[in-house]
């Protein structure tokens, strides 16, 4: 441990307290990265930090209570973890969300507020907040965890997908900036999005035995390809989509 790409790297996880977010966390650290979770619920991030530090030999991993709702308070975690730690390597970004309905015609609008803030408003903030960070890292990466509904939209998904998809072009916007930052030589830092279908973990799995899950990435899998963008040179991912599912 501690001898990879990501040896002595300082990256945060935005939503570090769900599945995904305890798998990344774990791996992260792991690969010898020191690993920064926050997430708006301070138990459940408590427990993710806690299981993560256990599973790889005490790592450096902490964990902060913010809202990523507020720009300011994004922008106040970044500059406190860029003060405590000399540096940001990367931005994961693994706040989630669904809601969806029978048909088109049954959409509600109001599914649309709140996916907007978690799925949207979440990536305009965390990108803002740590953008120059990350330009300034000679391995800076920031990962966009998207759905193939984004490419192929249902009827009865379009919230969903819409917010997606406007995710996927802001994160695309930060891998201009990126290339540009980086002039004739190209971009130092990157901005990545991994798609998958749906996400799967074992509780899942052991609440429905039966279901296929097929075309699901498990967030074991998911947080090995997260580690593996910083295998990659930046100019070989910037503003690419990385499929881990079969694309539509």
């Amino acid at each position: 441990m501690g001898n990879g790409a990501l040896s002595g790297a300082v990256i945060a996880v935005a939503g570090a307290g769900g599945p995904a977010g305890r798998a990344t966390l774990v791996r992260l650290a792991e690969a010898g990265a020191t690993v920064v979770g926050a997430d708006n619920d301070p138990q459940r991030l408590s427990e993710a930090v806690d299981a993560a530090r256990y599973a790889s030999g005490g790592a450096t991993v902490t964990g902060d209570t913010v809202d990523l709702l507020d720009l300011q308070s994004t922008r106040d975690w970044a500059t406190h973890v860029e003060k405590d730690f000399g540096r940001v390597d990367g931005l994961v970004h693994l706040v989630g969300g669904w809601r969806g309905s029978e048909t088109f015609t049954k959409t509600s609008l109001d599914d649309w507020d709140f996916l907007e803030l978690l799925l949207v408003k979440t990536v305009q903030h965390t990108s803002l907040a740590f953008h120059e960070a990350l330009q300034r890292s000679e391995r800076g990466r920031y990962v966009l965890i998207s759905a193939s509904a984004a490419s192929r939209p249902t009827a009865g998904n379009a919230a969903y997908a819409a917010g997606k998809a406007a995710a996927e072009a802001w994160t695309l916007a930060l891998a201009d900036y990126f290339r540009k930052a980086g002039g004739p030589e190209g971009p130092t830092s990157a901005a990545a999005i991994l798609v998958v279908k749906a996400l799967v973990h074992d509780a899942m799995r052991a609440e429905r035995p039966n279901a296929k899950f097929a075309g699901f990435t498990d967030v074991k899998d998911l947080a090995e390809a997260i580690e593996g963008v910083w295998h990659k040179p930046a100019a070989e991912v910037n503003g690419n989509r990385l499929w881990l599912t079969e694309k539509p």
